[in-house]
């Protein structure tokens, strides 16, 4: 009785949030792109594909973060047994851009299927995995209990419950703890998420704590580093200016940022400021924001070949792929979807880079990382904006404090690293 009723609730918000999805396609594009997956319909060489005998997990990713960490997996999924590929499933256009740089020639990239019986099944048919495994968070419930039905093991990595969802999941435990008990194996971030895990009903010992495979995606990228340090070079940037970035930012947060970069210029004219927004059809409005506030702006998407620049001009990279290559050149950053917006975005890629890393009040996202960071002062943590722009503004007058900072976050991830060949083993071992 109970599928019954989530399939018709499902039936009934699907059809009542496609308005959004049409208006989503039209904003973003990207949707529109083999929409049939939806239901669990392949063109005809995806099928052939599927159909050639090779051994494959299914594995699901949301959007870029979570697609980060199935690409990890997926290349020590190969590391340590050769003859395995992939399907991989997204759910946003962002992850399946991201996605497709993850994959190799033998694996397939599809859309999650609805989950609507009738979708699952015809996916599952055609996929016919080894094993279904869920990055970090997105469940399923169709998915799951028809691969358990088929004895399709079915794993979660990286799992993590937010401060935000905790509640829900504990109060539907009667609907959530028999999902969480269909699965061979649950990874999780930290003790604080398998307590979550089961507080909403999962049995104990189906939960391990790995820590976070986030420490194990970042990788540093020194060919993209000297391809942009020739780009500000060539736009008048001297190898000697400090750099503050925001990497990821929200909107409100290049606001923030360009009044800060007012006040530090004053003391240091050299100074120069990035902004990364974290989507990047809100580049206009950042433009606009750049220009209000009485600066030029360099905009990396439409200047291919940049000549020398104004000193206090700002650099708007709106292009995918570069972020890390830009942490590496930072001096100091600012972490985005942290100082007005919940969750934040990944403060280990900085961290990573030995860049001094600056976050907002708001890191839910990213709860066990942050705790081990800010346990070992490899980070800082601003309550406010006021702090937040005080820390910054100290960071970028005294170099010899955000260089000691940037050593301490580096030598902090490394700590760290290691996750996911453990992880890997035994998940291999259980299938």
């Amino acid at each position: 009785m109970k599928w019954f009723v989530y399939n018709l609730l499902f039936t009934i918000a699907y059809i009542c949030m496609m308005p959004k999805f049409l208006w989503r396609m039209a904003r973003r594009g990207g949707y529109v792109n083999r929409f049939a997956d939806r239901f669990g319909v392949y063109p005809d060489e995806i099928l052939e594909r599927l159909g050639d005998g090779r051994r494959r997990f299914w594995i699901h990713a949301v959007s870029v973060g979570e697609v980060a960490v199935a690409g990890q997996l997926m290349e020590e999924l190969r590391r340590q047994s050769p003859d395995m590929a992939f399907v991989l499933s997204v759910t946003s256009s962002t992850g399946w851009t991201q996605a497709t740089k993850v994959v190799r020639e033998a694996d397939i990239l599809i859309h999650n299927p609805l989950d609507m019986p009738r979708c699952v099944r015809r996916a599952l048919d055609a996929i016919n995995p080894e094993a279904y495994i869920i990055t970090e968070t997105e469940l399923w419930p169709n998915i799951i209990r028809l691969a358990k039905q088929r004895k399709i093991p079915v794993f979660l990595v990286n799992a993590r419950i937010s401060d935000r969802s905790a509640p829900g999941y504990r109060r539907l435990k009667c609907w959530f703890g028999p999902v969480l008990n269909m699965m061979t194996r649950i990874y999780a971030q930290s003790d604080l998420d398998k307590e979550r895990l089961c507080d909403a009903g999962c049995d104990e010992g189906r939960v391990e704590v790995t820590g976070s495979m986030k420490f194990d995606v970042a990788k540093r990228n020194e060919i993209k580093e000297a391809e942009l340090r020739d780009y500000l070079t060539a736009a008048g940037v001297s190898s000697k200016a400090r750099i503050l970035l925001g990497g990821s930012t929200w909107p409100g947060e290049d606001t923030f940022l360009l009044k800060v970069y007012a006040k530090a210029r004053a003391l240091d004219p050299s100074l120069r400021l990035i902004l990364a927004p974290r989507h990047f059809e809100k580049a206009d409005a950042v433009e606009a924001n750049i220009r209000a506030a009485g600066f030029d702006c360099l905009r990396r998407s439409r200047v291919a070949a940049p000549e020398p620049m104004a000193e206090d001009t700002v650099i708007l990279a709106d292009t995918t792929g570069e972020l890390m290559g830009l942490y590496g050149l930072a001096d100091v950053a600012f972490v985005g979807k942290s100082l007005y917006e919940h969750g934040a975005q990944n403060m280990i890629e900085p961290c990573l880079c030995g860049c001094a890393t600056t976050v907002g009040p708001h890191t839910e996202n990213f709860r066990p990382v942050m705790s081990d960071l800010l346990a070992h002062d490899a980070l800082l943590q601003a309550a406010d904006e006021a702090e937040l722009e005080s820390m910054l503004l100290n960071l970028l007058a005294n170099p010899d404090d955000a260089k000691a900072l940037g050593a301490r976050s580096a030598k902090a991830v490394a700590l760290r690293c290691g996750v996911t060949p453990r992880l890997t083993a035994d998940l291999l071992n259980r299938v």
